[in-house]
């Protein structure tokens, strides 16, 4: 879980949420990829919010959340959207 938390947007809660649904390094993060992270962690913690999901997909890249392009950000919106409706 430590590893985790040395990726950037990474702290001790979101480490140990993504610990919960068996992501528990920074390898199987990015193997994961930050979609499916986020609907693993979403399943089992609901309130979850879009911004988890810009953290994660910070995470992957390298990059502040907050620094994302608006491509990206629109593309995970949509997403984080569609698990709503579901």
């Amino acid at each position: 879980m430590s590893e985790l938390t040395s990726m950037r947007n990474i702290g001790g809660e979101m480490a140990r949420k993504l610990a919960a649904v068996g992501i528990d390094s920074p390898e199987k993060l990015r193997e994961t990829g930050a979609k499916q992270a986020y609907f693993r962690v979403k399943e089992t913690f609901p309130n979850v919010c879009l911004v988890h999901l810009y953290a994660l997909e910070g995470a992957i890249t390298d990059q502040e959340y907050n620094q994302l392009s608006e491509e990206t950000k629109k593309d995970l919106k949509a997403f984080s959207d569609f698990l709503r409706r579901t």
